[in-house]
């Protein structure tokens, strides 16, 4: 019978399984079932078989072919027709059931023949950050007179995983490109995931794949919080007297609201680009006096939050927003430290200094 409606509200109240919890329960889930843990156990042995490579080239000894759930029921519809041809000497029945049988063969040939020979390469992949999706550009070259249709390429999922397929077709002694989606579960480096590729052209009744593990590594950044926080305070620089007052826009010591008579120079032009695109005219000056005697540091222990993935997600947050308003930032680590600078090849290299942290 199904709960009560108290049932479900009591159920509703207890706590979520912790981390632990639940790898408990996956292992108890494979003890259950044995066939579940033989079968985790062969696709990882399968999987270290296969080469580490960005290119890689589909012959007949990576190609596989197995028939469809349609091609097994056709397989049985000609075996009725033939049995019934024979009882009943049908010569039409005959006639039918060959020329099914022969177009299923041919169409074996032809969908084994749509994956074979194809060239794969995978471009270098971008950076990205955590939370949301990236898309791994993969190019399909084929040397063949006749093009290529409905090859799919996903990442390979275990066990009962849905794919995400992107579809594309190959012309004939050309190229065409693909972009593969794949969406990380937590920051730092990461070696591209084993990428399928698939066809089912023409008639659907098997099924012709191969894998590939590409040697290739993504980088992950942390995911900025959301809303972002104010900026922490400038430090007084060691060379300075660090008793001048502090003004500003409550972002950061050297950056104030723009006063008529400012120089030009002193203008940060990306805030007031993005000012401008959300309909409003408010302008941001550097203090000039300010930003001699004090230095932003975006440091760990000033992101007061009780967990490290949250203190690293506000620092990228920060360094965002630094850069965001064209302002020289440092970036301290417990492991690294690196000084003041601004542009985009310091907020990759601070980037890339949380990610690997």
């Amino acid at each position: 019978m199904p709960p009560s409606f108290g049932a479900s509200a009591a159920a509703a109240d207890l706590p979520a399984p912790t981390p632990s919890a639940r790898g408990a329960a996956a292992s108890h889930g494979f003890g259950l079932n044995p066939l579940a843990r033989a079968r985790a156990r062969f696709q990882r042995w399968w999987e270290a078989r296969l080469p580490l490579s960005d290119t890689l080239v589909l012959t007949q000894r990576n190609v596989y072919i197995l028939p469809t759930g349609a091609g097994w029921m056709l397989a049985l519809t000609l075996v009725v027709l033939l049995i019934a041809s024979i009882n009943f000497q049908l010569n039409l029945g005959y006639l039918l059931t060959f020329l099914l049988a022969g177009s299923a063969v041919v169409g074996m040939h032809v969908c084994h023949a749509t994956l074979r020979g194809i060239t794969l390469h995978l471009k270098v992949p971008e950076p990205h950050f955590l939370g949301g999706s990236t898309a791994f550009e993969v190019q399909l070259f084929s040397d063949r007179r006749t093009p290529r249709h409905a090859i799919a390429l996903s990442v390979h999922g275990h066990g009962k995983a849905s794919h995400d397929w992107a579809l594309t077709d190959v012309p004939a002694q050309g190229s065409a490109s693909v972009q593969v989606a794949f969406r990380p579960h937590r920051r730092g480096l990461h070696r591209v995931p084993t990428l399928m590729a698939e066809t089912r052209f023409p008639l659907g009744t098997f099924r012709v794949w191969s894998y590939w593990r590409p040697a290739a590594q993504v980088l992950v950044y942390p995911a900025p919080e959301v809303p972002a926080p104010p900026l922490p305070p400038g430090e007084p620089r060691s060379s300075g007297t660090g008793s001048a007052s502090t003004q500003g826009i409550g972002d950061f010591d050297g950056v104030r609201a723009y006063r008529r008579g400012d120089p030009l120079k002193l203008v940060v032009w990306k805030k007031a680009a993005k000012s401008l695109a959300t309909g409003t005219d408010d302008l941001v000056s550097r203090d000039a006096q300010q930003a001699q005697r004090h230095e932003l540091w975006l440091d760990l222990a000033h992101a007061a939050l009780p967990d490290h993935e949250a203190r690293i997600s506000r620092l990228t947050a920060w360094v965002l927003q630094a850069d965001r308003l064209g302002i020289d930032y440092g970036l301290r680590l417990p492991a690294l430290e690196l000084a003041p600078d601004t542009g985009a090849a310091h907020r990759q290299r601070c980037l890339e200094a949380l990610a690997l942290c």
